[in-house]
């Protein structure tokens, strides 16, 4: 496909979502460790909205295409790859490039996506999911029959998590601003759902939680937040950080985790995923297998198209959004 061209969603200098443009530009070629995809769906992801405005841990040269999540089919593979062949249909990560027809990833960060899902689904999966998994499992060792206190649990991650601690034998306290959000948190399994906009976090987690606490508190909010929900927790628990979606890095008094023996974790998952891609492929197949037996059920509360990859970023940045969203690139080859 070398002179070939394709759309993209652009990112031509750091700002919001309405600066970016839709481009026609060349077709990214395959390195070496890389396979070229020709993208069905890409998942709308929070970091997505940070990276435009130069706000993420990764900062890529301008211009770029944003997009973290997709899924497709692969069209060419790079040398040194063996892991995949031509036609195979794929979930890719990667930190950008991601809002395009085309797109390059690491052959490590791509699995295959098995018969059971569709690749809309594979596009808003791994990232969701797969932080989750890797947050109870790996991070805090998550046991049947503890319990959980998930902030956010409407949207992506934090839904993802609710349905995650559930299939792994939890008990779980989902949190939201609204009413309507926590409806659908019970909907995918929470058994005890707290209002915090319109109930104190504290004393209401408190009493559903019952003598001693939380055993994992997940976070994907922070913010004021934090303190209240660190003062829930259990002795020895784990408090998971998982990102700060309301805007403020939360301060925490170190004498909370001193006195409950508690533990702060951080989860940053696209880190393990590069670091540790056995394990990461390891824990993508029992996702997989979650999905197929029916125990995992996406969200997807909205889909664009490419042109309106800007509207569906603005409605991550202001909080609107549930569950996922799906950005279509391209319908999937025949």
């Amino acid at each position: 496909m070398t002179g070939e061209t394709m759309q993209a969603l652009m990112c031509e200098e750091h700002g919001p979502p309405e600066s970016l443009k839709l481009r026609n530009v060349p077709i990214p070629s395959p390195r070496e460790g890389e396979i070229q995809i020709r993208v069905h769906a890409a998942g709308l992801n929070f970091p997505d909205s940070l990276i435009i405005q130069d706000k993420y841990q990764f900062k890529p040269d301008l211009p770029f295409t944003p997009g973290g999540e997709f899924a497709g089919i692969v069209t060419a593979v790079g040398p040194g790859v063996d892991r995949f062949r031509i036609g195979d249909r794929v979930a890719a990560l990667a930190n950008w490039g991601g809002f395009a027809e085309y797109a390059v990833a690491e052959a490590n960060r791509t699995t295959l996506v098995p018969d059971s899902m569709d690749l809309e689904t594979a596009s808003i999966f791994a990232f969701a999911y797969g932080t989750s998994h890797y947050a109870f499992k790996q991070r805090a060792a998550l046991q049947a029959g503890e319990t959980i206190l998930v902030l956010g649990a409407s949207g992506g991650v934090g839904l993802a998590a609710v349905e995650v601690a559930k299939a792994m034998g939890a008990r779980v306290i989902a949190g939201a601003s609204s009413d309507e959000k926590l409806a659908i948190a019970k909907d995918h399994g929470a058994d005890e759902l707290v209002n915090y906009t319109a109930q104190d976090l504290k004393s209401t987690v408190k009493q559903l939680a019952g003598k001693g606490g939380v055993d994992v508190i997940y976070d994907p909010v922070g913010g004021s937040l934090a303190d209240a929900a660190f003062r829930t927790i259990a002795w020895e628990g784990r408090y998971l950080v998982i990102g700060f979606a309301a805007g403020g890095i939360p301060a925490v008094p170190f004498n909370l985790p001193l006195v409950k023996g508690a533990s702060i974790v951080g989860v940053f998952w696209g880190d393990f995923v590069s670091r540790a891609p056995n394990t990461h492929h390891a824990n993508m197949n029992e996702l997989y297998a979650l999905h197929a037996d029916g125990k995992l059920e996406p969200h997807i509360s909205a889909r664009h198209d490419l042109a309106d990859g800007a509207k569906a970023i603005r409605s991550i940045m202001e909080r609107k959004v549930t569950g996922k969203v799906v950005i279509r690139c391209n319908p999937p080859e025949a």
